[in-house]
């Protein structure tokens, strides 16, 4: 299966050189990967090193200095070709990549690769096994932003259960993660905290009903610190979903917390990162 996800990984980054002008969203290069759009971004940047943004840039100015070289097509024109919308922009990012305006370059006339380099590392491991979790009904609060900032929505929805008496009715604490942190600029980051509830609990406004469905899940089971999580994914995401032999399922990964800051120090924080499988 590791060979599967490879294949996946050169399909895309042949569609990015052979469309350098076309749509190399999120969502359109998960596509062509055939994978969902919840998880694509995050094997792609833990498997190359890279974010798809960067590779994007990185392989469309590399098709752009190599037209500046060998063609005389006009800068306007190389740009247009390389999927910028305009000279100006098109000027800046490659002097910034390249150490030289497209100009500049042209006239030294020498192919050089641009000073992109992935940044690549080793990533801790932790245990990570195949379970069947149960479908949830949570009670939850939506987060806009950091998802290190995601605490406050957290503290917002044990306050309703306190003024509500809704406690009985609680099953765990949970968080659903629908972006990708190396994806999606951080204001605009997705995220619901909630707490899992029992079909009897009656919710209402601020509170949001979330559904996440039975199935089979990857779960990896870390413990330390919460900011510690980041790492940890790139490790999931980018040795042990390529060398599995499993399927991504198309729904976002959740978090179930088993204990809380309030009760044990950051190094004994326990959290199960669930990866849904197919």
């Amino acid at each position: 299966m590791a060979a599967d996800y490879e294949k996946r990984l050169l399909r895309v980054l042949d569609y990015i050189h052979e469309h350098p002008d076309g749509d190399l969203s999120l969502d359109a290069l998960a596509e062509v990967a055939a994978m969902s759009r919840f998880h694509w971004h995050r094997v792609f940047h833990a498997v190359t090193g890279e974010t798809c943004l960067r590779a994007v840039r990185r392989l469309r100015l590399n098709r752009a200095a190599g037209w500046l070289v060998q063609t005389d097509w006009p800068i306007a024109e190389v740009a247009k070709r390389a999927g910028y919308p305009n000279v100006q922009s098109f000027t800046r990012i490659f002097a910034e990549a390249y150490g030289l305006t497209p100009g500049a370059f042209r006239n030294r006339g020498e192919l050089r690769l641009p000073l992109l380099k992935p940044e690549k590392g080793t990533y801790p491991v932790y245990p990570i096994d195949i379970q069947t979790q149960p479908a949830r009904r949570l009670a939850a609060l939506p987060h806009r932003g950091d998802f290190m900032n995601v605490s406050n929505a957290f503290e917002k929805v044990m306050a309703i259960f306190n003024s509500r008496g809704l406690w009985p009715h609680a099953q765990g604490m949970v968080g659903v993660y629908y972006d990708d942190p190396e994806a999606v600029p951080e204001p605009e980051l997705r995220s619901h905290a909630g707490l899992a509830v029992d079909e009897a609990a009656e919710l209402g406004e601020p509170l949001e009903e979330v559904r996440l469905p039975e199935g089979r899940y990857a779960v990896m089971h870390y413990k330390g610190p919460y900011p510690g999580l980041k790492a940890a994914y790139k490790h999931l995401y980018g040795v042990w979903v390529p060398e599995s032999g499993e399927e991504l399922g198309d729904h976002p990964p959740i978090e179930l917390y088993l204990n809380s800051p309030a009760e044990v120090a950051p190094e004994d924080l326990l959290t199960d990162v669930c990866v849904p499988l197919k």
